[in-house]
């Protein structure tokens, strides 16, 4: 499908209810749909090979990316998400973004591979952000990021560098098998953590 049918089948007014089926979708071409009010969208086990940019853009139903495909930059910068957005084992091909963005329900990236690694600063999360079993090869950047809903990193694969500077944890923060390169990852990794720790 085209990403300009994409676009205008998303990018309409939402009702409580409204959920757009575009599973297994293969798009064609960048979509570029920043800035933009988006109504409920399934795109479980879609495909996206040239690029997806939301930078800006107001989902407003449910947002399902599950089992997704991101063949290039995947810009989710300063999005919004009013309802739960779930990207769990998708693949992140290119260099992604999701800086400033707003869950204001569930974030779920279970088992999700990025290889060119993300960058989730200044990040704030309503409901519980879920990293179980993410693996982030390069590059994973949190610094600034509050989770209001808890953090679950049961068995994550994180670089030995990655940046949690300036986080806050409110609710469980749970880092059982976690990894940051070769060492386990800690609480004290976390500057300011509210609520049980489950290392």
């Amino acid at each position: 499908m085209k990403a300009s049918d994409i676009r205008a089948l998303i990018c309409t007014p939402w009702r409580h209810g409204d959920c757009v089926d575009l599973s297994g979708v293969v798009c064609e071409g960048p979509l570029d749909i920043a800035g933009c009010e988006v109504t409920g969208v399934n795109f479980t086990g879609a495909l996206f090979s040239d690029g997806f940019d939301a930078t800006g853009a107001r989902f407003r139903g449910v947002s399902w990316f599950s089992h997704g495909h991101f063949g290039k930059e995947a810009r989710f910068v300063e999005a919004v998400f009013t309802n739960d957005a779930r990207f769990d084992q998708a693949t992140f091909s290119g260099e992604t973004s999701f800086e400033g963005a707003e869950f204001r329900g569930i974030a779920r990236f279970d088992r999700s591979d990025f290889v060119a690694g993300a960058n989730f600063s200044s990040v704030a999360c309503y409901g519980n952000f879920s990293l179980h079993g993410v693996w982030m090869r390069k590059q994973a950047r949190f610094q600034g990021a509050e989770w209001l809903g808890g953090l679950w990193c049961e068995a994550a694969q994180l670089p030995d560098d990655v940046d949690f500077a300036d986080t806050q944890v409110h609710g469980r923060l749970w880092l059982r098998h976690a990894v940051a390169g070769n060492r386990r990852l800690r609480s004290s990794a976390f500057p300011l953590s509210y609520g049980y720790t489950y290392n």
